[in-house]
């Protein structure tokens, strides 16, 4: 399926005393990434939540198998692991600029009809373009 590549830079904020970036800072990258990869697809989330669907996070499982240092450069490949249904999930990969595997994720996260709060089906305007 599709994959798309966003660069971030660590910064000083997101370390902790140790120098090394705080777990917690994976959830924003990931979402970054995320949206880029929704953007790549020609996909706004501003659109798609003004037009009725919310894609809150469902599961998010990190494994860490490096640590990310301030000043890294972060490389996020994202990929979609299936077709969407009620459910999209990404696949994550993290490198460092030397290209060392920081940590490998996945977030699964659910199409929600903001107007009833259900889960829905993932809109066509997605899977035409996938």
């Amino acid at each position: 399926m599709k994959n798309h590549i966003t660069f971030l830079k660590v910064r000083y904020s997101e370390t902790d005393q140790m120098g090394f970036v705080h777990h917690s800072n994976y959830a924003q990258y990931l979402e970054v990434a995320r949206l880029e990869w929704l953007e790549e697809l020609g996909i706004s989330y501003k659109w798609m939540e003004e037009n009725g669907v919310m894609l809150p996070v469902y599961n998010l499982q990190t494994t860490f198998k490096k640590s990310a240092l301030f000043d890294d450069t972060l490389k996020i490949v994202t990929s979609l692991r299936a077709t969407p249904t009620v459910r999209i999930t990404f696949d994550y990969e993290v490198f460092n600029q030397d290209d060392d595997l920081l940590t490998i994720a996945s977030t699964e996260l659910i199409f929600i009809n903001t107007e009833t709060g259900r889960p829905m089906r993932c809109p066509q305007y997605i899977l035409d373009k996938l």
